[in-house]
Order: C-alpha cells, then sequence, then structure tokens
C-alpha cells in the first residue's frame, strides 16, 4: 500500500519548448510530457478513484495524466518537476477529506444575527424623507 509513484510506471516524452529562446529552443527538446496511466499503476484503489474525480483537465477520459514542463533549460529538471507535480496530484488524492456533520445554529447566534438585523434596518430607518 504504496502512496508514492514508481517511476517505471510513469513515461518521459521529450518535446520542442515553446516560448522564448532564439535558434536554441528550434533545435533541441528540453521539454517533456509526463505520462502516467492511473488505471495501470500499482496505487491502491482508493487513491485511484480519488484521482479519477479530480477533475483535473491534465487527466484525460482514458485515466491518463499528462503533465507538461518546460520551465527550465535542461531536460533532466524538467523530468524532476513534472515528477513532482505528479507527486503533488497523488499526495493530495491520498488525503481522505472528513465527513461534514451537519450542525445547527446556536440560540446566541440566532439572537445576535437578529440584533445586528434590527440595528441595520434601524440605521437605514432614518435615512428616509424628514415629516414634519
Amino acid at each position: 500500500m504504496s502512496t508514492t509513484v514508481a517511476h517505471h510506471e510513469v513515461e518521459f516524452i521529450a518535446i520542442r519548448a515553446q516560448g522564448p529562446g532564439g535558434q536554441n529552443v528550434n533545435k533541441v527538446s528540453n521539454a517533456v510530457h509526463l505520462r502516467f496511466d492511473v488505471m495501470a499503476s500499482s496505487l491502491p484503489e482508493a487513491i485511484k478513484a480519488r484521482l479519477l474525480a479530480l477533475g483535473d483537465q491534465r487527466i484525460s477520459k482514458d485515466g491518463v495524466i499528462v503533465i507538461k514542463a518546460q520551465s527550465a533549460r535542461s531536460l533532466a529538471q524538467n523530468k524532476a518537476e513534472a515528477l513532482a507535480r505528479l507527486e503533488a496530484m497523488v499526495a493530495e488524492a491520498s488525503v481522505v477529506q472528513k465527513a461534514r456533520r451537519a450542525t445547527r445554529p446556536t440560540l446566541g447566534s440566532k439572537q445576535r444575527r437578529l440584533k445586528g438585523k434590527a440595528v441595520r434596518a434601524e440605521v437605514k430607518a432614518g435615512r428616509g424623507k424628514l415629516t414634519w
């Protein structure tokens, strides 16, 4: 039951980066696409289900996470950044949200709210035209 991503389950594809960089950006493939198949991974089923339910645009209909990293000038740094982003997604999905228990407002909070409304109504009523 490991919540970390196994490196052999991740596929890296080197692509050409966008943006500034002069002639070098057209020659060197330093950006990287990370592809991670959630359903084929060794993650626990609960984490897989929460990952797929995240609603993130980087998750395809087939359950494949695609992360593009191109901020660094070296391929190794971009790979490390993409892997860190994937680890962050998995860590976010591994946290189980605490179920919310419905509660009712206390009597004191109701009275404070109504008193505040009455004070506000009084202020607004005082703004009307004066009648002599």
